[in-house]
């Protein structure tokens, strides 16, 4: 396939997984009426709604996983074709990550006790931010990608007392000592 047909496909897997969620139900976007670039407060109504949060450093860590673990998988596969893997797998956990299953899973495992889910807005804004660490990672050398997974995750871990290594731990094996911890003094 020539080189333009992946972001072609990219642009409608992004778009189809939209979908998806709005026919799931899914708010389009803040139902506080406005679209802010950024949701700074971790446990607002407005975080995972906005274009932007820190959970959005965990899709660009998503992004830089991506990138080393299908490079390993398969290396001779080009860059577009591996993108798209990485873009089809962000896109199904965008989706799973907004079913009643998973938010009820949050709910009861994570200190996310009034988290309802993305907005589609903020969904599609996860999707771009994993190709944006996608992207970083085959640009980067190895080591610089991984001291920025690395800081991504610290920073987060010190500003929200979460990240995706705690995100994942507390869904699969919640621990009572860390969402004491995260829920703060």
């Amino acid at each position: 396939m020539p080189a333009r047909t992946w972001p072609l496909l990219g642009l409608l897997l992004i778009l189809a997984a939209a979908a998806i969620e709005l026919a799931m139900g899914r708010e389009p976007w803040c139902r506080c009426g406005t679209i802010r670039l950024w949701a700074n407060a971790a446990n607002s109504p407005e975080n995972s709604q906005q274009l932007a949060d820190w959970y959005t450093l965990s899709h660009i860590v998503h992004g830089l996983l991506f990138y080393a673990a299908l490079a390993l998988a398969l290396p001779r596969l080009p860059l577009g074709p591996r993108a798209l893997v990485a873009l089809a797998v962000e896109a199904a956990w965008e989706i799973a990550e907004n079913s009643s299953w998973v938010i009820d899973r949050y709910r009861t495992a994570t200190i996310a006790l009034h988290y309802y889910g993305d907005s589609v807005l903020n969904s599609v804004s996860d999707m771009l931010a994993m190709l944006l660490g996608f992207w970083l990672a085959a640009r980067l050398p190895a080591w610089l990608s991984v001291l920025l997974a690395i800081g991504l995750e610290l920073l987060a871990l010190a500003v929200i007392r979460d990240n995706l290594t705690l995100n994942v731990l507390m869904l699969v094996w919640p621990l009572p000592a860390i969402r004491d911890w995260q829920a703060g003094p």
